[in-house]
């Protein structure tokens, strides 16, 4: 054996290397089965592009699926462990062989994970047993969470932990939400710890891309005042609001849930504002992680002012932080992301900006309904299309870019 087969990583090897190419995708398979983001983004798209019109005529008709839950309930639940978990599937699966240096998961394994998704979404859609949906449902996020799991301890890239700890209280507030049908004290629990991690997600994970992408710009274009450095205001601000969501979690309408969740709200505006998106403003597509980010600030602040003041209903919070934080920070991210991994230039175009301008106005829109009286009706309908038809556009716009091979695999990179 030479010194330069001696340098081939056993785990390369043993995946079967003839079968696989430089970056360790299956050549066998089609370009969607190459990476996690590939399918996942794009099966997020149309289902969240989907899943709210349903809901808006379940919503106005009084119709319900045939499935365990209520329409309220599947509403919540196929945004949070539907939509959501897609996406965040996507990003992970992608991230992972970034962070750890392992082959990613393709091929008939990530077929696998799609398979169970897509039974997840039958199964609490059409079937009435509950203990059988939830059975269904739980196979996707569990089998996700031990793969994750599996990777970082492979990898040995405890740096990560975090993120597979957050997967799997998800999974574990899926669980909640469906016991929660048969347990009525568990009401509430769960969604507030899938709402929580949602939240926890876009402060870590945002909190890293968010100045890092500015920081490389600014410095691209000769600025000279780039983000201020990961400090102890941001570990400060991590910590209060770990600390404020763990509260809300089990006491939400407690005096210091909401003080804290207002302190949690302004150090997260503070730390966005250290990273000085301003100066990047002729950039859409890193704008719009700023905006992202403002929205969580916006949502803590929300939930913890509607603890104090009776007018603000609590749906307002929730929404800032469901449509806005992170209907807006997927959208940046899958644009981002499936531009940079099928080798096409990160920038914006027609289309991305249209589904930016128009996720922000259903956002906007759905979070104030409540306070528009006469109009709330037409503002639930108007912002639940307009943020639909955001996610619409991207599986249009995206979609064909998703199921095509890299540019540069093209041209013999």
């Amino acid at each position: 054996m030479s010194q330069n087969d001696r340098s081939v990583p056993r785990r390369l090897l043993a995946s079967g290397f003839t079968r696989h190419d430089g970056r360790g995708r299956d050549r066998a398979m089609p370009p969607i089965l190459h990476y996690g983001f590939r399918p996942f983004f794009l099966l997020g798209a149309v289902h969240a592009g989907l899943a709210i019109p349903l809901w808006l005529a379940m919503y106005f008709h009084g119709v319900a699926l045939a499935g365990p839950f209520s329409p309220l309930a599947w509403h919540v639940h196929e945004m949070l462990f539907g939509y959501l978990l897609a996406v965040l599937t996507g990003f992970v699966l992608t991230a992972i062989p970034n962070w750890t240096g392992r082959l990613p998961l393709s091929g008939w394994p990530l077929l696998l994970l799609i398979i169970l998704w897509l039974a997840g979404r039958v199964a609490v859609a059409t079937v009435p047993d509950p203990w059988l949906a939830m059975g269904i449902d739980l196979a996707f996020p569990a089998l996700l969470s031990l793969a994750v799991w599996r990777e970082v301890r492979a990898g040995n890239n405890w740096r990560n932990a975090p993120v597979a700890v957050l997967l799997t209280l998800f999974t574990l507030a899926n669980a909640g939400h469906h016991a929660a049908g048969l347990v009525p004290a568990l009401e509430g629990y769960g969604v507030r710890l899938a709402l929580a991690v949602a939240a926890l997600m876009i402060a870590l994970i945002g909190g890293r891309i968010v100045p890092s992408f500015t920081r490389n710009w600014l410095a691209k274009a000769g600025r000279k005042r780039p983000p201020v450095p990961f400090a102890a205001l941001d570990r400060l601000a991590l910590a209060v609001t770990v600390i404020a969501l763990g509260n809300w979690i089990f006491r939400p309408e407690a005096a210091l849930t909401g003080g804290m969740l207002i302190g949690a709200g302004l150090l997260v505006l503070v730390r966005l504002l250290r990273w000085r998106g301003w100066l990047a403003w002729r950039e859409p597509m890193l704008i719009v992680l700023h905006l992202g980010y403002g929205w969580l600030g916006l949502a803590l602040l929300l939930l913890g002012a509607g603890r104090f003041i009776a007018a603000l209903p609590a749906s307002m919070a929730v929404h800032a932080l469901t449509a806005g934080a992170v209907g807006t920070m997927t959208l940046a991210v899958m644009s981002r992301a499936s531009l940079g991994h099928t080798g096409r230039p990160i920038a914006a175009d027609a289309a991305t900006l249209i589904l930016y301008a128009v996720v922000t106005i259903g956002a906007a829109l759905r979070v104030l309904a409540p306070l528009l009286e006469e109009g709330s009706a037409a503002a639930l309908i108007a912002g639940g299309a307009l943020w639909s038809a955001a996610f619409l556009i991207f599986a249009l716009s995206y979609g064909p870019k998703l199921f095509a091979a890299r540019i540069d695999h093209r041209a013999g990179r």
